[in-house]
């Protein structure tokens, strides 16, 4: 595997940055996961314009895209393969320990790794632990992950692929790396991104394509909603079949089915979209 590290192609052996990169010392750095098909990404501008937002929101200077792009380009062209998880990564940093930032600038790493096809449908949990809707890193696709690595953790217990949070005042937000939507009396809705949850790319545009509504919903919607469905990079549409103990059939249901096939459609005919 060939990854790029600030400015250049290493063999995954020596593809290191520095023990003290505030990245890994605090989690002061930001993260895209891009999917690509055969050496094709899609919706990378998107996510270039949500890497710039997080790094202007964690107080990072703003990235070069266009070195991100060519750093991209060239882990794909080194790394071909069906179907792959792009990621780049942009941290503070080489720094002092500690929560200042150093001044020897930042650091970028872009790997791919590859993935498989996700089900149509899956398994979620309820956690006990909220998002907090007012937090500094609030919308922020930060690598400050370690709340997310013991949910996920929760949920693969018990037998589920995604762990879903409320926020603070008990509103349903997120999981743990994808967006959630429900069918409450054949509307299709979403938390607002005031819950506290990420904008998710894949959310906009399922948003966009088939008009779903943001609402401000209850964690126990969860309970009595007609259909559950998750949307993130490598989900796309993922259809949930099981929240805790609780059956959802048919998953997918018609909905959720047609959100499928709605943004299958439109991803086929435009791999690089926009939200304008």
């Amino acid at each position: 595997m060939k990854i790029w590290v600030n400015g250049g192609l290493h063999d995954a052996e020596t593809a290191l940055v520095s023990v003290l990169d505030h990245g890994l010392t605090v989690g002061d750095g930001i993260f895209e996961t891009v999917k690509a098909e055969r050496g094709e990404t899609f919706a990378l501008t998107l996510h270039l314009e949500r890497l710039t937002r997080s790094a202007r929101g964690l107080g990072l200077p703003d990235p070069d895209l266009d070195e991100v792009r060519r750093a991209c380009a060239a882990v794909l062209d080194a790394n071909p393969m069906e179907l792959g998880r792009l990621r780049i990564t942009y941290t503070g940093g080489l720094s002092p320990l500690g929560s200042e930032r150093g001044d020897a600038g930042t650091s970028l790493v872009v790997g791919l790794g590859e993935t498989g096809r996700r089900a149509d449908s899956t398994a979620v949990v309820t956690v006990p632990w909220t998002r907090n809707e007012r937090g500094a890193l609030t919308g922020l696709k930060t690598t400050s992950y370690a709340e997310n690595v013991v949910a996920l953790a929760r949920a693969r217990e018990h037998g589920a692929t995604e762990a879903l949070f409320a926020n603070t005042v008990g509103q349903l937000c997120e999981g743990t790396g994808s967006n959630v939507f429900v069918v409450v009396g054949g509307r299709l809705l979403t938390p607002p991104v005031s819950s506290g949850c990420l904008a998710g790319i894949t959310r906009a545009l399922v948003v966009r394509w088939t008009g779903a509504e943001e609402a401000d919903l209850p964690l126990d919607v969860l309970e009595t909603a007609d259909e559950v469905f998750l949307t993130s990079t490598l989900r796309d549409v993922q259809a949930v079949h099981r929240v805790d103990s609780r059956e959802l059939a048919p998953a997918p249901g018609p909905v959720t089915a047609k959100a499928m096939r709605i943004f299958d459609e439109h991803a086929a005919r435009d791999r690089d979209p926009s939200l304008g």
